[in-house]
């Protein structure tokens, strides 16, 4: 009985070892995707799989036992891998032919535990992550410079610029790509809390720049519950990116062109500059919006109908969004301008020029400003951009068409008025007298009204009050085309106005509308 016994003891001890030295294991690997484990009588390896949640697959090349993929996986990407092995013959009719192990990894991800560093002048900026990496890339506006890492977990990028921001991105293992980058900033030691600020301040910006603070210390720490603020109304929002900075992203049209944005801190910091390692104890940041460019202003006056010329862009035309119209306005695109009538008036076409302020852009700009209830100055500020821009994203055009008028002082003295392409009327009218003559020149009309009094000085210095004057169209100085009660027109008889028979006034009158072209030919 007990001869029985011992049998089946050595019996099952040998069928431990035989499973025991028949054994497979599949785990983790500290360097690579895993590790595959074969005990002598565990057979061979027939296949082994991996593929990402969602099933995609990943190649893989087994090597000593090391299970490396071929093709790069994302840091943090989940990997099912999955090995079949083959027992031998003599033992696969007892324990199965095959053996399946599965395993599950998620790639490792190399964080950056401290992303706010405060440098010493001249020092080397030392970034420390929370594992070795094998790589990483660096670069201020996308990591594009590569360095290599060898497994550390602390990489010297060597000395830098006192103050500064960098992008980080980093792949734990050489089988990883890059990932996401990090922002990693850096300051010099400031007797106040320190501020990176970015752009610089006094730097021009564009409409849609995004402003950045990146504070020395936390947010809350630094600032309390208050938040920065611009001192002048922007559309936009704030927004916390991580516990150290701060983004103010435009939207619409952004900020004001040709104006001035001034930034109020919470209190007083040391602002710096990146690349500087001096710093300015501010409570208020500025910077410069540019005006947009001439070029650009022609072309949203000539598509609102407020120019005799079209605009045709050589490529597709800006597309009608705040932030196409928004960068067009300092980036205009390619393209010709024509005459829209084929008998524009040679005095007015000899003043046109696509890329500077001429009378013609100064009309055009009163016209349009005078049509949008604002200010009429002739000068093309933030309000009127805003509504040009404005204007082009909603397709408005002007109809009431183009009106130019011109006076010949030669005798017979002749007033033109030139609408759309024709003439509509040309009178008789009297210019200045030698002693008070009318301005040679060209002019846009200023002010327009239907009946007032008008008044001044004789050249004998005498005064003059002329009440139920009708038609009246101011477009230099005292200067005006108005009605006149005189015996005859075509000479030289008045104090520098251009008199007209009411008539022809009362003809003229409603096609000079705030901006018109007035031209007083120097002859």
């Amino acid at each position: 009985m007990w001869l029985a016994a011992i049998a089946l003891v050595v019996v099952l001890a040998a069928g431990a070892g035989v499973l025991w030295w028949s054994g497979a294991t599949l785990a983790s690997d500290p360097s690579e995707l895993a590790r595959i484990e074969l005990q002598p009588l565990a057979g061979s390896l027939v296949s082994a799989r991996a593929s990402l949640d969602g099933g995609k697959p990943v190649p893989l090349r087994v090597s000593g036992g090391r299970v490396v993929p071929t093709a790069l996986v994302s840091p943090g990407a989940v990997v099912h891998v999955e090995v079949v092995v083959r027992r031998p013959s003599w033992l696969g009719w007892a324990v199965g032919r095959t053996r399946h192990e599965q395993l599950t990894v998620r790639a490792p991800v190399a964080g950056v535990p401290d992303r706010w560093l405060t440098l010493a002048d001249g020092s080397a900026l030392h970034v420390r992550f929370a594992k070795g990496v094998d790589r990483i890339a660096v670069g201020a506006v996308r990591p594009s410079r590569t360095v290599a890492a060898g497994g550390r977990r602390v990489v010297s990028l060597g000395p830098q610029a006192p103050s500064g921001s960098l992008l980080v991105a980093a792949a734990p293992r050489s089988w990883e790509r890059l990932g996401a980058p990090i922002r990693v900033s850096w300051f010099p030691k400031t007797p106040m809390p320190g501020v990176l600020v970015s752009p610089a301040p006094k730097a021009d910006v564009s409409p849609l720049t995004t402003i950045r603070l990146t504070f020395a210390r936390p947010v809350g720490e630094t600032l309390g519950g208050s938040r920065p603020h611009f001192t002048t109304r922007v559309s936009g929002t704030w927004r916390q990116v991580d516990a150290h900075t701060l983004e103010f992203r435009p939207t619409g049209l952004g900020f004001p062109l040709d104006s001035r944005l001034a930034l109020e801190l919470p209190r007083t910091l040391s602002v710096i500059v990146a690349g500087r390692g001096s710093e300015q104890r501010l409570r208020s940041i500025g910077w410069t919006v540019p005006t947009g460019s001439v070029l650009r202003l022609h072309q949203l006056l000539a598509d609102a109908g407020y120019l005799p010329v079209s605009w045709h862009p050589a490529g597709d035309p800006v597309a009608r969004t705040p932030q196409a119209e928004a960068e067009a306005a300092l980036a205009p695109p390619a393209g010709r301008f024509t005459w829209r009538f084929d008998n524009t008036p040679p005095q007015l076409t000899q003043q046109w020029a696509p890329d500077a302020v001429t009378q013609i852009t100064r009309g055009a700009v009163m016209a349009f400003e005078h049509d949008h209830d604002l200010t009429v100055d002739a000068f093309a500020g933030p309000m009127v951009w805003r509504a040009l821009l404005l204007d082009a994203i909603a397709g408005k055009r002007r109809t009431d068409g183009y009106s130019y008028v011109y006076v010949h002082t030669h005798l017979p003295q002749l007033l033109t008025l030139w609408h759309n392409g024709q003439t509509v009327l040309t009178s008789p009218g009297n210019t200045g007298i030698p002693a008070t003559p009318t301005q040679p020149g060209t002019f846009p009309v200023f002010e327009h009204i239907p009946v007032g009094t008008m008044s001044g000085t004789n050249p004998d210095g005498s005064h003059y009050n002329d009440p139920g004057i009708r038609w009246i169209s101011y477009f230099h100085g005292g200067e005006a085309l108005h009605a006149f009660n005189r015996a005859s027109f075509g000479t030289p008889q008045s104090l520098g106005c251009v008199e007209l028979p009411l008539a022809a006034a009362a003809k003229v009158w409603p096609y000079t509308p705030i901006g018109t072209l007035v031209t007083i030919e120097n002859q």
